[in-house]
């Protein structure tokens, strides 16, 4: 959208307003925060075992410097969405609450603001988790990806048109179908100017059905463990949030999306948008199921999307999702390799740049071999027949790769990537029969107990196991009598201590926050609001009418609907189809079919009214006996039919039964 004065002046007195506070959802840690002697001492031998200053990557993300923004985005409401000064303590030497390595890296990402790549491309870094790149056009600004929410996107785009003059849009493109790369959509462009002016979106082939199809089946429990791997709950402080190892944070605000009118299949296609020259690769099926990159030759400059990245990536996401193809990733960074021609800079949608050819070349030959080599590895120990856990603990990288901080586990970790190359080819099962119908936590909590002897011997073993500085092993027992005994309070508080231990010298950003959420929801109240679909509805709009059938078929209480056949017609007025609906042995089935004369009810509405009943911002009842929609047949059958299915809110318990 061009953006008129009065809006630009609005949005920029919103970046203006003062710092103060915490931010949104922010908590403080609690409880004892310090470091103990064990935990000092792993950190100081990563401190000396590797060049933390680190000169050149610290030039590299300061490099172009422009601008700086400062103060507070916000939502319509008024709540915080992003807080620019949230991490100025991210300064100096690293604090004995923090791993140095880790540390470097939140110092890196601290880097924030307005950046010149070369001439005709620029980032905007620091204002979500991700970047925005925009390519200077004939006419306008090609927008490569649009963060997470609307507020920080339009932040952003408010924020480059102060530095660089209020030029439009004339180009989106959406390099894969993680939301941190388009959910900002609607905070860039609107639909309706798309389409008036006739604007291209660009996206990798299967996009629309992988950004609207993730989070819609699991979606609750994504979002409940994202509040985890995010730290969404943690203090911005030495002793809680310090960074996401892919950026500083995640801006959980208004999520949209926007129909691509031009999808890249193939590698070496090419397009002309407003003038610039791109160059594509598609890469399905690595970072993301959905994602591109590309070449500007005219620029000489690659965009690696986030194929790439100053990181170990993951192969296996903490918050939940399939897990990747290591060897398929690696091989894509090899054909990257020999497509980037006379490139002279990288650039990706998280960190910061490299520049000169033969660094760009260096840097992704580490990339790839980071993956190849936990692939091969991995693949080598399980056919010597070791389990999951084993080569968990024996694999390490060679010091030929280790040495190079952009592999580094900042986001993901050499130890939960080799488990998920373990579950890519071999499933969860180890082959150990013992494991094939283990006993559930709580009755598994419950004997280990009794085992040892009761609650006591278990507090005290616990704490012998904490003063040796072995807190695994202390978190280990502690969570078998948690789940055994909920209420022991000297035994969650334990547990939370060995928790931020864990975290604080995790390397990991995601197993930071972890470690720390977990500590602090063992004595804190669980959140009172989930992650929910409901907070996408802008997106979800997109998504097939099948995907929420499916998810709402996932919903169904099974015990509860035994014995209950039902049969509903749905009709969509807007889509013009119907849906027919039935409940057998305690399973939902559907089709697209005409209305079946032997239905139970029938239920004619449209799609939107569907969705907000499907997340929860509209209740049953209201809405079946409101004039939105009309019923024929039974209402009591569609009540009864609605009544079956659970809404999830994404607020469960993780650390205790």
């Amino acid at each position: 959208m061009k953006s008129t004065p009065a809006r630009v002046a609005a949005i920029l007195a919103g970046l203006a307003l003062a710092s103060c506070g915490k931010p949104p959802g922010g908590a403080d840690v609690g409880g004892d925060g310090d470091v103990t002697p064990a935990t000092a001492k792993a950190n100081a031998q990563v401190a000396q075992s590797y060049d933390l200053v680190d000169a050149p990557s610290t030039a590299a993300a300061r490099r172009g410097f422009m601008a700086r923004p400062s103060g507070k985005v916000l939502n319509v409401a008024g709540e915080v969405i992003w807080d620019f000064d949230a991490f100025a303590f991210v300064a100096g030497k690293a604090p004995p609450t923090v791993n140095p390595s880790l540390w470097r890296q939140a110092l890196l990402n601290n880097q924030v603001g307005l950046f010149k790549v070369v001439d005709g491309i620029y980032q905007l870094r620091g204002f979500d988790l991700a970047n925005i790149t925009l390519i200077e056009g004939r006419t306008g600004w090609i927008v490569v990806d649009t963060l997470t929410s609307s507020e920080t996107a339009a932040a952003a785009m408010a924020f480059a048109r102060k530095q660089l003059g209020d030029r439009p849009v004339s180009g989106v493109i959406f390099t894969h179908s993680h939301v941190d790369h388009f959910g900002g959509a609607l905070g860039v462009i609107s639909p309706t100017e798309v389409a008036q002016r006739q604007v291209p979106v660009v996206a990798p082939s299967g996009f629309m059905e992988e950004a609207t199809s993730e989070n819609i089946l699991v979606g609750p429990a994504m979002g409940r463990r994202a509040m985890y791997m995010y730290g969404k709950r943690l203090e911005r402080s030495a002793k809680g949030l310090v960074d996401d190892g892919l950026g500083k944070a995640v801006a959980f605000g208004t999520v949209g999306i926007l129909e691509p009118t031009l999808l890249v299949t193939k590698t070496g296609q090419e397009a002309t948008i407003d003038g610039v020259r791109f160059v594509f690769q598609n890469v399905p099926g690595s970072e993301a199921p959905a994602e591109l990159t590309f070449y500007l030759p005219e620029k000489k400059a690659y965009c690696g999307a986030e194929m790439l990245s100053q990181t170990m990536h993951n192969l296996y996401t903490l918050r939940g999702a399939k897990v990747r193809d290591a060897l398929k990733w690696a091989q894509y960074i090899d054909e990257g390799i020999a497509q980037i021609g006379d490139a002279e800079v990288y650039f990706g949608q998280h960190h910061w740049p490299v520049w000169g050819h033969q660094k760009i070349v260096d840097f992704m030959v580490q990339q790839r071999d980071v993956y190849r080599y936990t692939h091969d590895q991995t693949v080598r120990m399980i056919n010597a027949g070791r389990t999951p856990g084993e080569i968990a603990e024996q694999l390490k990288l060679p010091k030929s790769l280790d040495a190079f901080m952009n592999v580094h586990g900042y986001y993901g970790t050499l130890r939960h990537n080799a488990r998920a190359v373990y579950q890519f080819y071999m499933g969860w099962f180890d082959g150990n029969p013992a494991h094939l119908d283990p006993v559930a936590p709580q009755a598994a909590g419950k004997h280990y107990v009794e085992l040892a002897g009761g609650a006591d011997k278990v507090m005290a073993a616990a704490q012998m196991a904490y003063d040796a500085g072995e807190y695994r092993w202390t978190a280990e027992l502690l969570n078998h009598l948690v789940f055994a005994q909920p209420d022991h309070a000297a035994a969650r508080v334990l547990l939370a201590h060995a928790y931020r231990q864990l975290g604080y010298a995790a390397e990991s950003a995601s197993w930071r926050n972890f470690y720390l959420t977990g500590a602090y929801e063992l004595q804190h109240d669980l959140p009172k609001v989930g992650v929910t679909p409901a907070m996408a509805l802008d997106m979800l709009a997109h998504a097939p009418v099948e995907r929420f059938l499916e998810a709402m078929a996932g919903g169904l209480n099974g015990p509860d609907a035994e014995g209950k056949n039902l049969k509903i017609n749905l009709r969509f007025t807007d889509l013009g189809v119907n849906y027919v609906l039935q409940i057998e042995n305690a399973v939902l089935h559907f089709r697209k079919a005409a209305p079946d004369a032997d239905a139970n009810a029938g239920l004619t509405l449209t799609k939107p009214i569907f969705l907000k009943m499907m997340t929860g911002t509209a209740g049953v009842k209201d809405t079946l006996l409101s004039d939105d929609l009309e019923v024929d047949g039974s209402k009591i059958d569609l009540l009864r039919f609605f009544t079956l299915f659970d809404k999830a809110k994404g607020t469960f318990p993780i650390v205790t039964p």
